[in-house]
């Protein structure tokens, strides 16, 4: 479904991509974990079109994501933002059905609101906070608002950014029942970034790790915790002592 070919990234003397090689089965749920300031959020970026690569190539269903028609490309996306990345000014419905309200995915503004109400419903919110605005809500309320907005259009590929960032260890397992639960149902290609290895067990079916602009180790979590690989040791154990430095 998507795959990266030797790509590379770099922003002044900061080489953050060096060869980057990984593909994502379509319906695979990947999770990409490594430490602060290893490339994993300029590699989703570089996915999406958001930032470009120097060298490399990626390619959606083996269509180059460069020559891709952007609004097309985008419309088979959906995305839930680490901090769930409300809008302020528009009420829960409205936030949950934004892509659904303009652009080449318009509905009508009725019909727009009942599919967020319906998709509010999915994780677990009533009607009641379809009118509410996101300050009104809890941070794991927000969460799961996001999440609904991420599955509005029911895109193909779902990318998630550090999705329990925030949440107490309670919600924090509840978002991550419901990831598993939609990516399985929809059937979508998901793509996870995170530090939380809680999240890695629950969601993926995959695992990539992020060094040194590279992904160093790929495998199911089975393997991952089998790996004698340092770098993946210390990384899944939280060790200050290891290859990977503690100050970076």
């Amino acid at each position: 479904m998507i795959a990266l070919t030797d790509v590379t990234k770099a922003f002044g003397e900061n080489r953050v991509l060096q060869g980057v090689n990984l593909s994502i089965a379509r319906g695979e749920s990947m999770v990409i974990i490594g430490g602060s300031g290893t490339g994993k959020s300029v590699l989703l970026k570089c996915v999406l079109g958001l930032v470009t690569p120097d060298s490399g190539q990626i390619t959606l269903e083996g269509e180059d994501v460069s020559r891709a028609e952007r609004d097309a490309f985008l419309a088979r996306f959906g995305m839930l933002f680490q901090g769930a990345a409300l809008f302020d000014s528009l009420r829960v419905w409205e936030n949950v059905a934004f892509r659904l309200l303009r652009g080449r995915l318009k509905r009508p503004r009725e019909a727009a609101r009942e599919i967020a109400i319906e998709k509010l419903r999915r994780v677990g919110l009533g009607p009641q906070v379809a009118d509410l605005y996101p300050a009104e809500l809890s941070g794991g309320m927000q969460k799961r608002v996001g999440l609904a907005r991420a599955i509005a259009a029911e895109p193909e590929v779902i990318f998630f950014d550090e999705p329990t960032t925030g949440l107490d260890p309670i919600m924090s397992g509840v978002i991550n029942d419901l990831i598993r639960e939609i990516v399985t149902e929809m059937g979508a290609t998901a793509m996870t970034i995170t530090h939380d290895m809680t999240s890695v067990r629950a969601i993926a079916d995959r695992v990539a790790m992020l060094h040194g602009g590279l992904v160093r180790w790929t495998g199911t979590v089975q393997e991952m915790d089998a790996t004698p690989d340092p770098y993946v040791q210390q990384f899944i154990h939280g060790r200050a002592e290891g290859p990977i430095p503690s100050v970076r």
